[in-house]
């Protein structure tokens, strides 16, 4: 992908560390009519959202609270708001603060933090007496239950399946909760796994389901792992799936700057629910080894409750942010989206030489990476965007045709069976080009996929011309280069031998134009490369649909004559055309680069989906 430039943001954030370390003072005395209760706010497997409301049922006001809990070796709060909390090893003390001591009678109060590790809090105490509100001094509350499995799976219904938690004191039954809503209720076993069927679905749905176990004195334990589910369509067809068609599409991190284009508007533009793969661009190679390309856009942005994709704030202390919050964000809204980091790109594959030369290093570097504990929930896989093995791109490589191959089989051997392994591939399909100069048969063994980058074949890089379309399907009279074709690549990636179902067709929701040219059709001749937004001979499709319409056709691709620009890009009908093409090849689906170039409402994305039905 040749125009991936980063913007450089001239920001800088404050991290505040928690540090509230006092001496517990005594106690009020036991107030035997007020309450705390306890609440999991979010849950994303190595940390939690956590709070505590305290009220007073009395019919005194209460003038100051002290609440004290235990949590298991392991768990800990990492940082709080609206109290002063301490801790003395496991046991762990929450004060008021100077101005929110005082709680009338009937009302209540909340404060918060968030919690690293998976534990809840058990042996609570307020103001020296018995909490009452669903922690028992004395009781440990119920464990973990086991992640559901599904069975029985109808465009309306579906068979939840888990292993039982265990309690001290016993346990009374689970709360079955469907994308954050308790649907149902059910009792525990005598014997053997606990079941609920789930009868109040749609078709062709995404769901997510856990399950929380209550014990006999009323309290709660920790919610299970998440399951993933997706109902048949209406024409009772799988959803997304493994083995099931792939649409992929790059979300870029840098776009959250000039293009204020952020995670919130994959589902806004309908793309979320369209598309079953994501891959995040892009992570640095550097010195052989995997790093973090922006930690600002990454992991470090605030983002408001406007701009958010569940509508909730960031706050200025919880543990992650950014593009990398948004996104786990989504996946709790569309479950069945798989997310790979993208590794290199045009501006980044430098580094892959030295890569070459230590593969088990590198595969490491980028497992720590992608699985760092901050955010392993949030990615499935890696995606390696080497640009390109053996071959030139922004720089030359001359690591060898078996390049990839050691590389790829090293990734894999980390990441293992249970992550995406992909690649984003060369498409010059021309005799002895990029594609002859790599094994990518051999390399895909390792890999479940190659995103072929069938465009930016032709561009203003030729600055006088000749006019082409930079996304040709098929050659057409007077093509400037042969070879340089989807087809032609497709073709040759077939003939080395890698599979039909582990590539997958490139589009570019942008196009790439010229200025100075008279004539219509392609094959004229320029002066320059035509102006674009962001960047001199490329523009997005929202942009050119209006500014410059299609007219006419070539090899499967639209252009258009407008003054005397001439640019080419894909239309929904040019994309259906190439879905049908793909479809009839047998291919493993299609991707895009990228979401921030379609329109509002995914006029592309929507052609895609539609086409690969």
């Amino acid at each position: 992908m040749r125009f991936r430039n980063k913007a450089v943001a001239g920001l800088a954030t404050l991290a505040l560390p928690f540090a509230a370390m006092v001496g517990l003072a005594t106690p009020a005395a036991a107030a035997t009519n007020a309450t705390a209760t306890f609440t999991k706010t979010q849950d994303w497997g190595n940390g939690f959202g956590g709070s505590w409301t305290v009220k007073n049922t009395g019919t005194t006001t209460i003038s100051s609270w002290t609440v004290e809990w235990d949590f298991p070796t392991g768990t800990k709060v990492g940082s709080a708001w609206d109290s002063t909390v301490t801790n003395n090893g496991n046991r762990w003390t929450a004060k008021n603060l100077g101005w929110n001591g005082t709680i009338e009678p009937g009302k209540s109060l909340t404060f918060g933090f968030n919690g690293i590790g998976s534990g809840s809090p058990s042996n609570c105490l307020l103001n020296g007496g018995s909490c009452d509100g669903g922690v028992v001094p004395g009781d440990k509350p119920p464990t973990k239950p086991g992640k559901p499995t599904t069975s029985d799976l109808t465009q309306t219904s579906v068979k939840l399946t888990w292993a039982p938690a265990e309690d001290d004191k016993g346990v009374k039954d689970y709360d079955v909760i469907r994308d954050g809503a308790t649907v149902g209720t059910v009792a525990h076993p005598a014997t053997g796994n606990v079941t609920f069927t789930d009868s109040k679905l749609t078709a062709g749905t995404d769901y997510s389901y856990t399950v929380q176990a209550r014990d006999t004195a009323g309290q709660t334990g920790p919610v299970s792992d998440a399951t993933a589910v997706r109902t048949p369509g209406d024409g009772g067809g799988p959803g997304p799936g493994p083995g099931d068609t792939i649409k992929m599409g790059y979300f870029t991190q840098w776009g959250v700057y000039g293009r204020n284009y952020h995670v919130k508007d994959l589902v806004t533009s309908g793309t979320a629910a369209k598309i079953t793969h994501i891959n995040y661009a892009f992570a640095n190679v550097q010195n052989g080894r995997c790093t973090i390309g922006d930690a600002y856009a990454d992991y470090e942005k605030a983002y408001t409750a406007a701009q958010s994709v569940d509508g909730v704030a960031d706050t200025w202390d919880q543990p992650l942010r950014g593009n990398f919050n948004q996104l786990r964000k989504l996946k709790a809204k569309y479950p069945h989206i798989k997310i790979l980091f993208s590794i290199g790109g045009w501006t980044w594959s430098g580094g892959f030489t030295q890569a070459a030369q230590n593969p088990a290093a590198f595969a490491q570097s980028c497992y720590d990476m992608v699985e760092d504990p901050r955010w392993a929930d949030v990615f499935d896989g890696i995606d390696l965007d080497w640009e390109y093995p053996n071959s030139c791109g922004l720089t030359c490589d001359n690591s060898g045709p078996d390049a990839l191959k050691k590389l790829a089989a090293a990734t894999r051997a980390k990441f293992g069976a249970n992550n995406l392994v992909t690649a984003a591939i060369t498409a010059d399909g021309s005799p002895g080009g990029k594609i002859d100069a790599t094994d990518y048969a051999g390399a895909s063994a390792s890999f479940d996929w190659y995103n072929v980058m069938t465009y930016d074949f032709f561009g203003s890089w030729a600055t006088k011309g000749p006019t082409a379309p930079h996304s040709p399907l098929t050659t057409y009279n007077g093509i400037p280069k042969e070879g340089f074709t989807s087809a032609d690549a497709i073709a040759k990636l077939k003939a080395q031998g890698v599979p039909d179902k582990k590539l997958l067709l490139g589009i570019g929701f942008y196009g790439r134009g010229w200025t100075g040219v008279t004539q219509d059709a392609p094959g004229g001749t320029a002066t320059g490369p035509g102006q674009g937004t962001y960047e001199q001979g490329i523009e997005d499709y929202k942009v050119l649909k209006n500014s410059c319409p299609a007219t006419g056709t070539i090899a499967g691709t639209a252009y258009a004559k407008c003054g005397n620009n001439w640019w080419s890009y894909d239309t929904p009908a040019t994309i259906k055309t190439k879905m049908a093409w793909a479809k009839n090849q047998k291919l493993g689906g299609a991707f895009f680069w990228s979401a921030d170039g379609d329109t509002a409402d995914g006029e592309l994305i929507t052609a895609l989906d539609a086409g690969l039905k």
